[in-house]
């Protein structure tokens, strides 16, 4: 088996499974249940993008550039699906390195009606297609949301060519170095192995076998971090790339003099609403299995979101004396995007309070420290995604905690859940979190500047005075 990410609640029973040493080994079964289960939140991951989105960013740049964005998302989510089923599987859920994976599965050779994709429990298995088609989806929203850093100035060809290179370079060595391990089969087998050697020689090389399949993991992995659903691999990688983007890129013409403001908050709202419905199937999905797991989440997914919605608007209100609708709808999102690591692994009083501490955080952040800074972010990608999921990263490090209501994490190998270490389990989030802000920072600037040199970036100023809409896709929002 291929995969995945580790997870623990629900799963203590499998002690019994790891240690049973003398029992027949099984071929895995589909649970058609799981599958269903996946089949749909695969379906809500993309409601997330096309049309939640599309429609969430759309509603906050000016009329003039309202297809624009539109466009961008659209085609972001078609070049994604093609180059993920190509090689962008097989490069992220792999072995290969503790990189990047490989090509064994490129042209998803291999991957048929009858493969198996592993969960989190022991012989507890899903349509390898499925999880393909679900994982497809996490790598077409990532680099849509990085658009929303630069609307509005951004040549169409420059996004054609830059979102085919980010997520190859990017997005995929990021979700094999987050993500990818052996899988509970593997080490449940080793481990019997062990279990079941008879003599010293034996023991040595099942050892030996067991520390093989530990050691397949992706370089993040390895270091300890848990990342539930994407707080590492989808949104601090996006809101670093877009903050890059957008200080590279440089302001929009006018910007801090003309009213920039949003053309229509009511597709902004129903955007936000379909984000919110859609994050079910991201932050429960990622569960992979129909169980009380799935359930944490969804509950964590619910109060967290309602939590920092109301932080934002509470805290805006009281800062400039009115509550305003992109507050909240604001608020809601960067609640979303910090529960997506620790959905499954807080509590749901502990994703209250991450929610309460979020949304003021990224309200300061997209204010005060945008302000000061004075770097134009159009649509707080940077203030939202990166700082609301270094938010969440670092708080499912202490959420996770048993004490606090968490759900400790599973030592596959020994069978239980570990106990719990604040200090190496936060060095081991640090560790994801830098990794991340590194590889996608760095990374992203060097595709920009490719991208700068091949075709240009910007737009010229008449193009964007006009408007991208009609300039690049001759083409109106709305003709009245």
């Amino acid at each position: 088996m291929t995969f995945k990410r580790p997870y623990s609640a629900g799963l203590a029973a499998l002690a019994v499974g790891l240690f049973a040493a003398t029992a027949a080994y099984a071929e895995p079964t589909v649970n058609k249940g799981d599958n269903a289960w996946m089949l749909t939140s695969t379906v809500l991951v993309l409601l997330m993008t096309i049309p939640g989105l599309a429609l969430f960013y759309g509603g906050l740049v000016r009329s003039k550039n309202m297809l624009s964005v539109l466009m961008q998302v659209f085609y972001t989510v078609c070049m994604v699906t093609v180059l993920w089923a190509l090689y962008g599987y097989s490069l992220a859920f792999t072995g290969g390195s503790d990189f990047i994976g490989g090509f064994s599965k490129a042209f998803l050779m291999g991957v048929t009606t009858d493969s198996k994709a592993a969960t989190f429990s022991v012989d507890a298995n899903i349509s390898e297609l499925v999880y393909v088609c679900f994982q497809m989806t996490f790598a077409a929203i990532t680099p849509a949301l990085i658009v929303g850093a630069f609307a509005e100035r951004m040549k169409f060809s420059a996004i054609a060519l830059f979102i085919p290179l980010w997520v190859t370079l990017i997005y995929f060595p990021i979700a094999h170095m987050v993500w990818y391990w052996a899988g509970p089969d593997a080490i449940s087998d080793a481990v019997k192995a062990l279990a079941a050697a008879a003599d010293g020689a034996a023991k040595t090389a099942a050892q030996a076998k067991l520390d093989e399949v530990n050691a397949d993991a992706g370089w993040v992995f390895k270091k300890g971090a848990i990342d539930f659903a994407g707080g590492t691999v989808v949104h601090i990688n996006a809101g670093i790339a877009g903050l890059v983007g957008a200080l590279l890129i440089g302001k929009r013409t006018g910007y801090g003099k003309d009213l920039m403001a949003p053309h229509s908050l009511t597709m902004t709202m129903i955007g936000a609403s379909l984000l919110w419905v859609g994050w079910f199937g991201f932050n429960a999905g990622s569960n992979l299995e129909a169980n009380g797991g799935a359930a944490l989440a969804m509950t964590n997914s619910f109060v967290a979101t309602a939590a920092a919605a109301l932080s934002w608007m509470f805290a805006e209100w009281i800062v400039k004396g009115h509550p305003s609708v992109l507050g909240a709808l604001s608020g809601a999102v960067a609640g979303l995007v910090a529960v997506t690591p620790a959905a499954g692994y807080s509590g749901p009083m502990g994703a209250i309070v991450l929610g309460l501490v979020v949304g003021v955080v990224c309200l300061f952040f997209c204010t005060v420290v945008k302000n000061a800074l004075g770097y134009d972010d159009s649509l707080d990608v940077f203030g939202v995604h990166c700082i609301g999921g270094i938010v969440g990263a670092l708080g499912t490090g202490i959420l996770v905690n048993p004490a606090l209501g968490g759900t400790g994490i599973m030592d596959y190998t020994a069978g239980k859940i570990a106990d719990y270490d604040f200090v190496a389990q936060m060095t081991s989030q640090v560790w994801g979190v830098c990794t991340t802000l590194v590889w996608s920072g760095i990374g992203s600037a060097v595709l920009y500047k490719v991208v700068d040199v091949i075709v240009g970036l910007r737009v010229n100023v008449e193009t964007e005075r006009e408007g991208l809409d009609v300039t690049e896709h001759t083409e109106r929002a709305y003709n009245m």
